[in-house]
């Protein structure tokens, strides 16, 4: 069985860390990607304002 990737990175005290999509333009050909990265949750407002 495979196992799941969000269990590494589950604490005893509940999530520590979230799972963000953002979606950019590229540069080279116009379209929009998305990109997903874990962050902490205390980051994640951060991230979006950048």
């Amino acid at each position: 069985m495979a196992k799941k990737v969000v269990a590494a990175f589950k604490k005893g005290d509940g999530r520590t860390y979230s799972k963000v999509i953002k979606m950019v333009k590229s540069p080279k050909t116009g379209a929009y990607v998305f990109q997903e990265e874990m962050i902490p949750n205390e980051a994640v407002k951060d991230y979006f304002n950048k």
